[in-house]
């Protein structure tokens, strides 16, 4: 095993590579011991250098809702009727404190993302 740590774009190609070659390794071999550390090298690499930045409150409730399979009128009991419902996935009026509690139920989302700050639409 030959690992050195993951300083440049040029590592990291390298990096990928090799775990592409090792990935399926036998558990408990040196391959496979290799895999991991490369796996965890690469993923500290990843954050650093490529973070995935969470969607705004409202993004992460329509791509839940997507997920889920449900449309506006599904939210009325949390969101409080069709028009509100309306207003808060379109930007319009910022969500509550019972609405957050209430999606966060609903949808499985969690209240940490639900109670970022966005901009409404005027």
């Amino acid at each position: 095993m030959n690992i050195k740590p993951i300083k440049t774009e040029s590592d990291y190609r390298t990096a990928l590579k090799r775990l592409e070659v090792i990935f399926d390794a036998e558990i408990g071999t040196q391959e496979s011991d290799e895999a991991d550390v490369l796996g965890l090298m690469i993923d500290d690499y990843e954050k650093k250098y490529y973070p995935i930045e969470a969607p705004d409150p409202i993004e992460a409730i329509k791509i839940r809702m997507e997920e889920m399979q449900l449309k506006q009128v599904d939210l009325v009991v949390e969101i409080g009727g069709k028009s509100r419902v309306s207003e808060i996935l379109n930007r319009r009026r910022k969500l509550t404190v019972d609405m957050i509690r209430n999606l966060t139920t609903r949808l499985n989302l969690s209240p940490g993302l639900l109670i970022n700050d966005y901009q409404l639409m005027r």
